[in-house]
């Protein structure tokens, strides 16, 4: 089998830029729109699919747009969802509740929020779903971190040493099957 390409197109700042804005439906900024554009622009895909959070969802309407393609909206693709820290600078949260948080995800969730494994789950199924053609997601970056980690078979340390700006792409050439994997094409900044 070929495969295919799978790119997630982490979104544009958001006005709440700085803040853990997980499930928040936060704002995007004008230029962070328009960075997230300019990076899909080149792009040759069959689809365009995003998370259903306003802050994606409006960057990838943008593409969509500009591509004369339809959109789907898909809400497995939502960033890990960080409970009662959601909304919330991480100073204000302190490094004795992250740093756990950070060292395990998956047995320190945040509190009322996610498990690693559920975002990694979600994610999973959202790539299972896709058809097999070139297709970009507008996500997150947690999103993008779990898709590694299910492709590739890295676990949550490695997955975090990925620095993943806004409006950043990684892009993937996917082998589909039972236990779907990838090799890394490139990660653009």
């Amino acid at each position: 089998m070929t495969g295919f390409r799978l790119h997630l197109l982490r979104h544009g700042t958001p006005i709440d830029a700085g803040k853990m804005t997980g499930w928040t439906d936060c704002v995007p900024m004008q230029e962070g729109l328009a960075a997230c554009v300019e990076r899909a622009a080149r792009l040759d895909v069959a689809a365009i699919i995003s998370s259903d959070l306003l802050r994606a969802r409006a960057a990838a309407e943008a593409i969509a747009l500009r591509m004369a393609m339809p959109l789907t909206t898909d809400p497995r693709w939502r960033e890990l969802d960080f409970g009662a820290w959601d909304g919330r600078a991480a100073a204000d949260i302190g490094t004795d509740a992250l740093a756990p948080f950070w060292s395990d995800p998956e047995a320190n969730p945040p509190p009322g929020g996610e498990r690693w494994s559920s975002i990694v789950a979600r994610v999973g199924k959202a790539i299972g779903d896709l058809r097999a053609a070139d297709t970009l997601v507008v996500t997150h970056a947690g999103a993008m971190r779990a898709a590694l980690a299910l492709l590739c078979g890295l676990d949550h340390r490695q997955v975090w040493m990925f620095d993943l700006p806004y409006a950043s792409m990684l892009s993937l050439h996917i082998w589909p099957g039972e236990k779907p994997s990838a090799q890394i094409i490139g990660l653009y900044q």
